[in-house]
């Protein structure tokens, strides 16, 4: 089953499309499994996802074997690095995932490809279907503005007491030129807790100044 389609006699035109044809087919798999419940995602890169396969297929035939050749596919590909712009994990798996795909086909080992990209394909829409690693729905990032004589350690506790189970302070900055501190928590609020009663107590104790508290959602910058 996972026996090579390529010959030893070399590469013949039957192989090679039968290859090419296996590399497109599997490229719009991995295309439409990075395109699976997500409703933001780049047509660009999944057109990319389609030919990828293709591409680095027909880079490993000609390579194969020439020891010069290789070396310099190597250096083409280290190039592409920083002529891209930097793009999420998950885009960066399937760019990674169409690539081991078209080293499969251009080794001529389709049924191993073909198992590899069903496998693969299955954990991946598994893990979006489930929400793995999703942040849990009562989890928030509150961000708090507070005059800089205020002491910030402790002097919201009862407050989180009551609202929260989890509250942890993540980051402390200076605003306005120095005379606030802007502190940014991640907070998991209590089953039933009112979000405009917590933001009300807060106001009352940062002088009324500003306070935000939003869904946390992954930045498509983050590693």
């Amino acid at each position: 089953m996972f026996a090579s389609v390529l010959t030893t006699g070399g590469l013949t035109v039957v192989s090679a499309l039968l290859c090419t044809g296996a590399s497109i087919l599997l490229g719009l798999v991995v295309a439409l499994i990075y395109l699976y419940g997500r409703a933001g995602g780049s047509r660009g890169l999944a057109v990319t996802l389609v030919v990828l396969p293709a591409l680095v297929q027909c880079v490993i035939m000609m390579a194969s074997g020439n020891l010069g050749t290789s070396v310099a596919v190597l250096g083409t590909f280290s190039l592409v690095r920083f002529r891209s712009a930097p793009g999420g994990a998950r885009e960066i798996a399937c760019v990674f995932f169409a690539m081991a795909v078209g080293l499969a086909t251009g080794m001529g080992y389709l049924g191993f490809a073909a198992v590899m990209t069903a496998a693969v394909g299955a954990v991946l829409v598994l893990l979006n279907a489930v929400s793995f690693a999703q942040p849990h729905s009562d989890e928030r990032e509150l961000r708090v503005t507070i005059p800089e004589q205020l002491d910030y350690e402790g002097v919201f506790d009862d407050i989180f007491e009551q609202y929260m189970t989890r509250a942890e302070l993540e980051r402390v900055k200076t605003t306005n030129l120095g005379s606030m501190f802007e502190l940014t928590y991640h907070i998991r609020l209590r089953h039933g807790a009112s979000v405009k009663q917590m933001m009300d107590e807060i106001r009352c104790r940062n002088g009324n100044l500003t306070v935000c508290c939003a869904k946390i959602r992954p930045s498509g910058e983050e590693l």
